[in-house]
């Protein structure tokens, strides 16, 4: 069973598209980069997979032939399968596997325009270390996630619901029915997650047991590809800094922190490994002051996230029935779930031809910390966004923020239906989506 993602509408676009480029799906381990391919093939009369770490025997094709017409003619042969532009769809999976066919994505667009051709890889971002500029403006990028908010809805054939978040804002609450729907919904996905075999999982049988037992089973997946990293970096240093990460979640990261024996600059190389693996996502802080936001940032004042709240869950081993059935989710783990949440939510729901940057604004000073959990821009503006987990909580950090930097309005995330005052519009933390739409501010 085939479950629809925010992808294929733009899979879709390509493949109809008349300046159409060779396509590169870049993302974390088992997201469903591939799967989406594969429905995607459904509209071609012919499909061709290559799994470069399958069939390492395509790897020789790629580095000895040069001329594209020869190699798609030779590709043709082997796999017995009509090469016809148009109605062929060439699909290059774990490409990171192969240096050479990464190189030769370029020449596909420079001598075959009109051929469909897509590549993916679970590690690619290592490869693409070792080629920088391998197809600038020749190959086109896609980054993936796993599922999120909105395409859990769409699975369990919620879509009316989605289309009542769309619509809703300060003026247009949500019933409260809908509302009280949505929080358990909501409530639901922080403990199942987003990848896509969870999400199946639970849509088959609804069996939240089962739910953490594939979790466990993707963890030691994950756990196992350590190794693949770099040679130098022993897996376990891997595992004790992914671990720090994930305690560490929605707080600065200290590198003091449960380390005894790494220095800090191995662990920031293994921040970056785990980063490029699509395990870990930074927020750095921004001063704030005017846009691009990005301009003005310190690198020293960085807090991470894990990939997955499901995954997040399941390694901290969280009170799962306390987050069900409590009212106020802030008895788990102090709130940072619902950080978590949001700001893999920012990321998802943004263009996913865009490598998204996500910041938060902290201020330190005698007598006056304080703290802005996200800031985004909207056309020319700057929005604070502050998550609460439940349903209380003082915004004084959002208002001296929005005092310093004479912001027009401020976000609130919580467990509150839609409404405003002053100048903070709430919003509910399953609507995070919205915020991303035009107008919603």
């Amino acid at each position: 069973m085939y479950i629809e993602r925010k992808i294929d509408i733009e899979l879709l676009a390509w493949r109809k598209s008349s300046s159409r480029k060779p396509l590169l799906i870049r993302g974390a381990r088992q997201v469903g980069k591939s799967t989406a391919v594969r429905n995607l093939s459904k509209q071609f009369d012919h499909f061709i997979e290559i799994n470069f770490d399958e069939q390492p025997e395509y790897q020789n094709l790629f580095a000895n032939t040069s001329d594209i017409n020869d190699f798609l003619e030779q590709l043709a042969i082997i796999t017995q399968t009509p090469i016809i532009e148009g109605k062929t769809l060439i699909f290059l999976d774990e490409i990171q596997a192969s240096l050479p066919a990464i190189s030769k994505l370029r020449y596909f667009y420079e001598r075959k325009p009109n051929l469909h051709v897509i590549a993916a890889g679970s590690l690619l971002e290592f490869a693409l270390s070792e080629l920088p500029s391998f197809g600038v403006g020749r190959v086109r990028s896609l980054f993936m996630y796993p599922f999120s908010f909105i395409e859990f809805l769409g699975a369990l054939n919620e879509k009316p619901l989605v289309s009542l978040i769309q619509q809703s804002n300060s003026s247009k609450p949500l019933n409260t029915i809908f509302h009280e729907k949505l929080k358990m919904y909501f409530k639901k996905f922080l403990i199942i997650g987003g990848m896509p075999q969870v999400v199946q999982t639970y849509v088959a049988n609804e069996d939240l047991l089962e739910v953490q037992r594939i979790l466990d089973d993707l963890i030691i997946a994950i756990q196992a590809d350590f190794v693949k990293y770099k040679r130098q970096i022993p897996p376990t240093s891997v595992k004790s800094v992914f671990d720090s990460v994930v305690k560490q979640v929605g707080t600065k990261f200290k590198y003091s922190n449960d380390f005894t024996t790494l220095t800090s600059p191995v662990i920031k190389q293994v921040l970056d490994l785990l980063e490029m693996a699509g395990l870990v996502h930074r927020v750095t802080h921004s001063s704030s002051n005017g846009i691009p936001i990005g301009a003005e940032t310190n690198p020293k004042k960085t807090k991470l996230l894990i990939f997955d709240t499901g995954i997040y869950q399941r390694i901290l081993g969280l009170d799962v029935a306390s987050l069900l059935l409590k009212d106020d989710i802030e008895v788990v783990n102090k709130g940072n779930i619902a950080e978590l949440f949001v700001g893999l939510e920012l990321l998802k729901s943004n263009d996913c031809y865009e490598r998204t940057a996500l910041y938060y604004w902290h201020r330190e000073a005698k007598n006056s910390q304080a703290e802005v959990d996200y800031v985004i821009q909207k056309e020319d503006a700057i929005v604070p966004i502050e998550v609460k987990a439940g349903t209380k909580g003082a915004m004084q950090s959002m208002f001296l923020f929005m005092d310093e930097k004479k912001s027009e309005w401020g976000v609130r995330l919580s467990l509150e239906n839609f409404t405003e005052f002053d100048q903070v519009r709430v919003m509910p933390l399953y609507a995070v989506s919205n915020l991303h739409r035009a107008g919603i501010l």
